[in-house]
């Protein structure tokens, strides 16, 4: 899946995320809809650097630094300065995470 239809699919009116998609692919998704406690849960279950990395971004989202930190911490990373918007940084995972394409 290309970002372009993974953008489209976030704005189709749909109640589930694509099939095959990952838990952390799956968080973006719910989060691109605005359903914050459906990307949580979808990341929290993917146990993967991954599924870290979102579940860091939704801490981040809504405001805890201190749990975003620990959680981008497991996924390997950094926190993003504060001068990267939360779009910025959900359009660079989803991206990274569909291949770069």
């Amino acid at each position: 899946m290309t970002f372009a239809e993974f953008n489209q699919s976030v704005a189709s009116g749909e109640t589930t995320p694509p099939a095959g998609l990952s838990g952390a692919l799956a968080g973006l998704w719910h989060d691109g809809r605005g359903d914050w406690e459906a990307a949580h849960t979808a990341a929290q279950d993917d146990h993967s650097k991954a599924g870290s990395w979102v579940h860091a971004y939704l801490h981040r989202k809504e405001g805890d630094a201190g749990n975003a930190g620990y959680w981008y911490a497991r996924a390997g990373r950094r926190m993003p300065a504060d001068s990267v918007t939360l779009e910025a940084e959900w359009e660079a995972m989803a991206r990274e995470l569909l291949g770069g394409k």
